[in-house]
């Protein structure tokens, strides 16, 4: 192992370079199975120690290992924090992709590649920096079956120095990533850091143009994973039953939840769990116990994707028939069918609104970060008890899976809302109650918990038809009038869902709609057309479903509004057009992209410009 400490030195630039400072995307090209997620993280955990707004995307074959994996971190002085689909610092290792991979690239990138394959005779126009990784890896690592994993910490220390990363902040993020338990593996990946920081030190004279610059933007942040936040949302907003059957993208939701119930949610004094995870045998079973709990006045849950959400079409319509309570949360995946299970998609937004055959209207909220990740968890497990009915928490696997910055979570002051629930002493006072009676005119009926120790607070729960007073029935004006209850129910939603977030501007004539992960390259695509084409446009977030009004305000304000969707079937805009008015319909039009990648800005801002016509 190498024992050189290393200092960090000004890297040397040409004279004809013109210095990208803070504000550039590095993709590094790996194969899966070979150790590269610590070398990626530490990579970018040191930019963001440094002050830089970063953020990383990890686009990875759905296998164990072999085949292609590509880690992209964008660095932006700007805070852009969504996808940058041009790269400029490509880190070769895997040679299957390496000629693709550098063929891509813009004029003027930058290559760090594995020696002997040779890229530098593909291209001209790019600054290559070849080294032997091989050969620099084998005194840093002398057990030949763990060089695989510790020759990736070698590019980290290439692109340090490429990069005028200081080597503190390499050492700092290694520690953290392995923790105390394995620090001899941390000192072994650190002297591998150190030997490529050395080589490229005495190798290299830097031509191309980018470079790290302390900042100060991340002070007092976080770097965290859409769905941790989820699952410390679920955990303060008192969920005691989870029932799950793992499936990617959601699965690290809910085993992290676990983890983060074990810690905090052991009775002290007992020792016993004040919860209950389940893994069932699939996803059919999972949401009927999250059902039965929720009927039992559990706050209960379960995580999937897009087929899990296929499995429960059935239960679900139970849930919103019967108005019994759940959490669902939909880690959006590429479909259909197996699709590609490790790419990113909003494609179940018209699945999850419309879950289960008949007429049937489910709720939907949309975080967009990881700060909504975990607010919205909570505030959908109040939504559900207080109207009685399953509520879909959708993110995908962009938020779900990649690294965020993120401000820390504010500890939530607010007391649970259990809704409309009624205690034997309240059956005192009222002598009895009907389940499914609107008695407050919202369309929400009156519950009972299981074992109210009152002769009046049972009922049937029923998901077939059923009266008022939850007694079996066929009778035509009382399904027509429960189905109704319902419907005005589904209304009422609109005033207490989270309101969409809005930025208009007087000048504008266009203006965007979109939810979640699209929120990134929609903002900066408004910058773009400002920029670049003297373009001003407005900007709707939606945050949840059923609309609220708003969204009809923003629609009247402007002349053409791009709705932007992440999927095929422009489905957002297909749930806009079930509720706009013929007036307001004319003026919709739509961005779609369904690559599996996350939404870019240059995508969204090249076609306003292919439709606006400039």
């Amino acid at each position: 192992m190498s024992t050189l400490e290393i200092a960090p030195a000004e890297p040397r630039v040409s004279d004809s370079a013109h210095t990208v400072v803070n504000d550039f995307s590095i993709q590094v090209a790996t194969v899966n199975g070979s150790g590269s997620q610590t070398a990626n993280s530490v990579l970018m955990r040191s930019i963001f120690q440094m002050g830089v707004p970063v953020s990383g995307k990890n686009m990875f074959p759905s296998n164990i290992a072999g085949l292609p994996t590509w880690f992209t971190i964008r660095a932006s002085k700007h805070g852009y924090i969504g996808r940058k689909k041009e790269i400029d610092l490509l880190v070769a290792m895997n040679p299957e992709t390496a000629r693709e991979d550098v063929m891509k690239l813009d004029s003027g990138a930058a290559v760090v590649y594995d020696e002997p394959l040779k890229l530098n005779a593909l291209r001209s126009d790019l600054h290559f920096y070849p080294a032997p990784f091989d050969k620099l890896v084998a005194p840093v690592c002398p057990d030949a079956k763990l060089r695989k994993l510790v020759r990736n910490m070698l590019y980290d220390g290439i692109v340090a120095w490429l990069l005028s990363i200081e080597m503190d902040e390499i050492h700092k993020a290694l520690v953290k990533q392995f923790g105390k338990r394995k620090a001899k593996a941390a000192e072994l990946n650190w002297g591998a850091a150190q030997a490529g920081y050395e080589f490229a030190a005495r190798t290299y004279t830097k031509t191309d143009a980018f470079k790290i610059e302390r900042m100060h933007a991340n002070t007092g942040k976080i770097i965290i994973e859409g769905n941790a936040a989820c699952a410390l949302g679920a955990m303060f907003a008192g969920v005691t039953v989870v029932t799950w059957y793992p499936i990617t993208p959601s699965s690290s939701l809910v085993e992290t939840l676990i983890g983060y119930l074990k810690r905090f949610r052991i009775d002290p004094e007992t020792g016993r769990a004040t919860f209950a995870v389940v893994q069932a045998e699939d996803e059919l079973a999972s949401i009927g116990m999250a059902l039965g709990a929720g009927w039992a006045g559990a706050r209960s849950m379960t995580s999937t994707a897009g087929p899990g959400i296929s499995l429960m079409s059935e239960f679900v319509g139970l849930g919103y028939y019967a108005e019994v309570p759940t959490v669902i949360f939909d880690v959006q995946r590429v479909g259909p069918s197996t699709g590609l299970p490790t790419r990113t998609m909003q494609g179940d937004l018209l699945s999850a609104a419309t879950l289960s055959h008949g007429d049937t209207q489910h709720p939907m909220f949309f975080p967009c970060s990881p700060e909504e990740c975990f607010s919205m968890s909570g505030d959908a497990f109040d939504f559900a008890e207080r109207f009685q009915t399953p509520v879909f928490v959708m993110t995908d696997l962009d938020l779900g899976m990649n690294n965020w910055p993120s401000d820390p979570f504010p500890y939530p002051e607010k007391p649970l809302d259990r809704g409309k629930v009624l205690t034997a002493e309240d059956l005192d006072k009222l002598g009895g109650f009907a389940r499914y009676k609107d008695v407050d005119g919202d369309g929400i009926g009156y519950r009972t918990l299981p074992a109210t120790n009152h002769a009046a607070g049972a009922y049937f729960t029923r998901g077939s038809g059923h009266n008022e007073r939850a007694q079996y029935t066929e009778r035509e004006d009382d399904y027509i009038n429960n189905m109704h209850r319902l419907a005005h129910k589904f209304q009422t939603m609109r005033k207490h869902v989270p309101a969409p977030e809005v930025r208009s501007r007087r000048d504008a004539e266009i203006g965007f709609v979109a939810c979640g992960t699209s929120h990134y390259a929609v903002t900066e695509s408004c910058d773009q057309l400002l920029a670049e084409y003297d373009i001003p446009a407005s900007y709707l977030r939606l945050k949840a479903y059923p609309f609220t009004p708003e969204l009809a305000e923003f629609i009247a304000r402007h002349q053409r509004v791009y709705v932007v969707d992440q999927n095929r079937d422009a489905q957002l805009l297909a749930l806009m057009r079930l509720e706009m008015t013929p007036e307001q319909i004319a003026k919709l039009r739509s961005i779609k992209y369904y690559g599996g990648l996350p939404l870019d800005a240059r995508t969204v801002t090249d076609e306003i410009v292919r439709q606006e016509g400039k």
